[in-house]
């Protein structure tokens, strides 16, 4: 797994949980999924999903 470009992470939203950035990528207009850090420790969204699970919108 490569590791997060320090100039990556310093742009990108900083999430305290994986259910915060779940939250708003629920809202987003595109498909978004949430990753732990392994620069800062949070969670950042990605529009990444090649080979990924990718949360199902509207799900209850």
């Amino acid at each position: 797994m490569k590791r997060t470009r320090a100039s990556v992470c310093a742009r990108k939203v900083r999430h305290a949980s994986e259910a915060a950035a779940l939250a708003v990528a629920r809202d987003a207009a595109v498909p978004l999924r949430p990753y732990r850090c392994d620069r800062c420790g949070a969670y950042h969204l990605t529009s990444r999903t090649k080979g990924k699970r990718v949360p199902r919108s509207g799900a209850s």
